[in-house]
């Protein structure tokens, strides 16, 4: 769970996962501002790392797979702590991973009707339909959406992943799935219910536009890369 500000939605977050199936939540606290860390420690969240300062959103993704291949997990699932996706699906996207159906799975909130009825701002649900649209084009395949923030990793997938070189930053995001099918793997989907509420994590406008040039970058690359006319330390083997 990578956290910043998460004080008010962590406790219901934690709530809901299906602790019969997870051995361990890690909890990457990017130096927030208010009590997160505190309500981290009365829920009783034994992996709590704390940042000394601020890394980003992709910094604090660094720590949480790292974090998690040290203590040997098989499947890794990131869940941010701020409520907008659902832990009820933790289990569905496991059950995929661990029976060998896809060694990665996204909960896509564009698959259905999930986006718009979630209240996913009007603009943002165009960004990502457009950018999406590109993205398959550019590294040729078919995903629903390129910007979920959940996310489910066989523990195979991210070792073999240079994803340490990858931006501290929002575009991490982006940078990793080039990356996982730069090396073969395949992503599935599964439908997600997603919440837009005002203690949910977003990004401001400037941040997004700095995003969107970030996926296009990402995106224009990956081919030249894949057809070994230009090379990148993304795409370096762990």
């Amino acid at each position: 769970m990578p956290a910043y500000n998460a004080e008010q939605t962590l406790e219901k977050t934690y709530s809901e996962i299906p602790f019969d199936i997870v051995d361990e939540v890690i909890l990457t606290d990017d130096r927030s501002n208010d009590n997160t860390i505190k309500v981290a420690e009365k829920l009783g969240i034994r992996e709590i790392q704390i940042h000394t300062r601020n890394k980003g959103y992709g910094g604090n993704q660094k720590t949480c797979y790292n974090r998690a291949l040290e203590l040997n997990a098989d499947i890794i699932i990131m869940l941010h702590p701020d409520y907008q996706y659902t832990p009820r699906l933790i289990a569905s996207m496991a059950y995929i991973i661990a029976n060998g159906l896809y060694p990665v799975v996204f909960a896509s909130r564009i698959l259905g009707k999930g986006a718009i009825k979630g209240g996913m701002p009007l603009v943002k649900y165009i960004a990502n339909r457009v950018l999406t649209f590109f993205q398959n084009i550019l590294l040729n395949q078919k995903l629903s959406e390129y910007h979920t923030g959940y996310r489910a990793f066989s523990a195979e997938v991210l070792r073999n992943i240079n994803f340490n070189a990858n931006s501290d930053d929002f575009i991490f995001d982006n940078e990793i799935i080039s990356q996982i099918f730069y090396q073969g793997y395949e992503i599935a989907e599964i439908t997600c219910p997603t919440r837009y509420f005002k203690e949910a994590s977003s990004i401001n406008l400037r941040r997004s536009i700095i995003y969107g040039l970030g996926v296009l970058r990402v995106s224009i690359m990956y081919p030249f890369c894949k057809q070994g006319w230009i090379k990148s330390k993304l795409y370096n083997k762990n």
